[in-house]
C-alpha cells in the first residue's frame, strides 16, 4: 500500500502525538496505510493529490480541519457515535481510521460544520464561565456544609450566602472558633473574587453579542438573551449542515426519543441529545417566557398560554424551547430578522 497517489478518500484518526491514516482510490480499495508523527503530518498531506478526508469530531480536530482545508483537501467531520458502526474487528488505531474512511464516503452521514477560530473563542469564554458557575456552586455549597457543622444553618442560593456570612463572621456570640473563622474569611473571599471573574465575562458575552451581527439577531427572538444567542452562534454558526428546522430542534435534544416497533409507534422523553449547555439556555429561557406572560393577547402568548393549562408549566418550556430552536435555524439559514406574529 504505497501507491498514495491514487487516494481519494482519506481516513485520519487523530491523536495528541501520532496520527494515522488509511485511504483507498476511486475504486474503494486500500492504497494507504501510515503512521506520522505530529511534525511530518501537514508536510505529508501537502504531497498528496487534493482528496476526501474524513475526520472525528474531536479535540483539536477543528484546527487540523482548518490547516488541512488550506491545502486543498475537502475535510468532513463526524459525531464519533456515528463512526463506531463502522469500525471492524477489535478496536485499534489503523481499525478506526480505516472505519472513519468508510463511514466518511457514505452520501447518508452527517457531518459536524468546522468552526472557525472566532467560534472557537466565543465558545471558550462560555466554557470558562460555565466552569467558574459550576467552582462557585460549589464552593457555596461547601461553605453551608461546614457550618452546619458547627449548628449554624444558612438557607439554599446564593444570595443567603452573600448576605449570612459576613453576619456569621461578625458575630461573635456564635461559638466559632479565630482559626475557623479565618479560613471562612478567606472561602467567602474566594467566593467574591468567582463573582467578581463571571461577571466580567457575562460582560464580555454581552460586547460580543452586540458586536456579532448574528447574534443581534438571534437576541431578538423572546426567551433567548446574549448568552444563548452567542453560544448558538459559536456552536452551529450558519447552521448550513442542517435541512431543516425539525433536524436542527432534534440535534439539540428537544424532540420526544422513539422506541417504535412493528407499527406502533411510541414516544418517550425529549431524547436530551447533543450540547446539553445549549438546550439548557433555550428551556431557561422558555420558562423565563412563560413567567413574564401575563395577560399578553398576541398569536404566541394565546398559543402558549393554553399549552401551560393543558400540559403543565414543564411541557410548555420545553415546547417553546423547540419553536424557538426551529425559529433560530430559519434566521441562521436565510439571514431574516425576528419579527413577532
Amino acid at each position: 500500500m504505497k501507491d498514495s497517489k491514487q487516494v481519494r478518500i482519506l481516513g485520519i484518526d487523530l491523536g495528541k502525538n501520532i496520527y494515522h491514516l488509511f485511504g483507498v482510490n476511486e475504486q474503494g480499495r486500500p492504497v494507504l496505510r501510515k503512521k506520522l508523527k505530529r511534525k511530518e503530518f501537514l508536510n505529508y498531506l501537502a504531497n498528496l493529490p487534493p482528496c476526501l478526508i474524513g475526520m472525528e469530531a474531536c479535540g483539536g480536530s477543528n484546527h487540523w480541519a482548518r490547516e488541512i482545508s488550506k491545502l486543498g483537501h475537502e475535510v468532513k467531520l463526524m459525531a464519533p457515535q456515528l463512526v463506531k458502526p463502522y469500525v471492524k474487528g477489535n478496536k485499534n488505531d489503523f481499525n478506526d481510521a480505516e472505519g472513519i474512511c468508510e463511514a466518511v464516503s457514505r452520501p447518508s452521514m452527517r457531518f459536524v460544520e468546522i468552526k472557525t477560530i472566532e467560534q472557537q473563542d466565543i465558545q471558550a469564554l462560555h466554557r470558562i464561565r460555565q466552569s467558574l458557575v459550576k467552582s462557585r456552586t460549589a464552593l457555596s455549597n461547601q461553605i453551608r456544609g461546614l457550618l452546619a457543622e458547627y449548628g449554624i444553618v444558612v438557607g439554599k442560593g446564593l444570595s443567603q450566602v452573600r448576605k449570612r456570612i459576613p453576619e456569621i463572621l461578625e458575630d461573635g456570640e456564635n461559638g466559632l472558633t479565630a482559626q475557623f473563622r479565618r479560613w471562612l474569611r478567606q472561602q467567602l473571599e474566594a467566593f467574591y473574587g468567582l463573582d467578581a471573574q463571571i461577571k466580567e465575562h457575562t460582560k464580555e458575552i454581552e460586547v460580543i453579542c452586540r458586536e456579532n451581527e448574528t447574534s443581534r439577531r438571534l437576541k431578538a427572538i423572546p426567551g433567548l438573551g446574549a448568552q444563548g444567542a452567542t453560544a448558538i452562534v459559536a456552536a452551529y454558526g450558519n447552521a448550513s449542515h442542517y435541512s431543516s428546522g425539525r433536524q436542527f430542534a432534534a440535534s439539540i435534544g428537544l424532540v420526544p426519543r422513539q422506541n417504535s416497533t412493528g407499527g406502533k409507534s411510541v414516544l418517550l422523553g425529549i431524547s436530551k441529545r447533543g450540547d446539553k449547555y445549549i438546550r439548557t439556555l433555550l428551556i431557561h429561557g422558555a420558562r423565563a417566557v412563560i413567567t413574564h406572560l401575563g395577560d399578553k393577547q398576541d398569536k404566541r402568548s394565546r398559543w402558549l398560554r393554553a399549552l401551560v393549562g393543558r400540559r403543565g408549566v414543564n411541557r410548555a418550556a420545553v415546547a417553546l424551547a423547540n419553536k424557538n430552536a426551529r425559529t433560530i435555524w430559519a434566521l441562521l439559514t436565510r439571514g431574516d430578522h425576528y419579527q413577532m406574529a
